[in-house]
């Protein structure tokens, strides 16, 4: 049986970048999908649950990964981060953005 693994997508305002990775790999075989921000405004702000609940935790930049070591240092400690390196140049369901989320997650993780 397949292994099911639960992957938190992270930027600033969960409002372009994590959201789109919610929506393009939520429903896939295998998976199961959360996103949320980093910052004060966010729609979804990152909580100590968020990353308890994460099997792989992706950030879109490097910035979000220091402020998630930062703020959750004890549930970071045996936590798969991975920094994607997008930055935010893109609006929601932007299909270049699509295609970036889909190449760089496939690397990672088979969906």
């Amino acid at each position: 049986m397949k292994r099911i693994f639960q992957l938190l997508f992270v930027c600033s305002r969960n409002k372009w970048r994590s959201l789109t990775a919610e929506t393009i790999f939520k429903g896939r075989c295998g998976v199961e999908v959360k996103s949320a921000g980093t910052e004060e405004g966010a729609r979804i702000k990152v909580t100590e649950g968020h990353v308890g609940w994460a099997d792989i935790i992706f950030a879109m930049e490097k910035k979000h990964v220091r402020r998630l070591k930062e703020r959750f240092p004890a549930q970071m400690m045996n936590k798969q981060l991975i920094c994607l390196d997008i930055p935010d140049d893109y609006r929601y369901m932007d299909e270049e953005l699509i295609e970036i989320l889909e190449s760089r997650v496939a690397d990672y993780i088979e969906i």
